[in-house]
């Protein structure tokens, strides 16, 4: 009876590990799956990617993916704009101009918050001109209906 015990457990435990196995070829499966979709290779991505961020940092899975999809995304972008010119040759001119936006991130949104502070200041102007004509409009509406009066007595 023992042995028929230890036949049991030692098949369940065979069974355990070969469905742990199974979940482990379905998980590389879709990994391979999702690495075949990607425009790069994931693994130039991550050194790339730890190449630039701090050492105690880890990356996800996902991030690593998502990277790399909006690596491609950025590729397809700069290829669109390349397309837009008549030229059949792409010069290295036109690349630096479709990718300005990226490359100047930066300065970009300095030049961004600059125009929003100089609108911020054309608004305060406008504020106080319209309070100017209100007042002015006052007085004047004010003085028009003393003179209104005194035409009538």
């Amino acid at each position: 009876m023992a042995d028929f015990d230890e036949d049991n457990q030692t098949i369940e435990e065979t069974d355990v590990e070969n469905s742990e196995i199974e979940e482990t070829d379905v998980e590389t499966e879709e990994t391979l799956e999702e690495d075949e979709k990607l425009p790069f290779a994931k693994a130039e991505v991550v050194r790339l990617m730890k190449q630039h961020l701090d050492s105690d940092k880890m990356i996800r899975e996902q991030v690593k993916v998502e990277m790399n999809k909006f690596l491609g995304d950025v590729l397809v972008n700069v290829c669109k704009q390349l397309n837009d010119y008549p030229y059949s040759t792409v010069e290295y001119e036109m690349l630096k101009e479709s990718t300005y936006p990226y490359r100047n991130i930066e300065r970009i949104n300095e030049e961004k918050i600059r125009i929003l502070k100089h609108l911020d200041a054309i608004k305060a102007d406008c504020d106080a001109l319209s309070m100017d004509v209100k007042a002015t409009l006052k007085i004047n509406d004010k003085a028009d209906e003393e003179e209104d009066e005194d035409d009538l007595f």
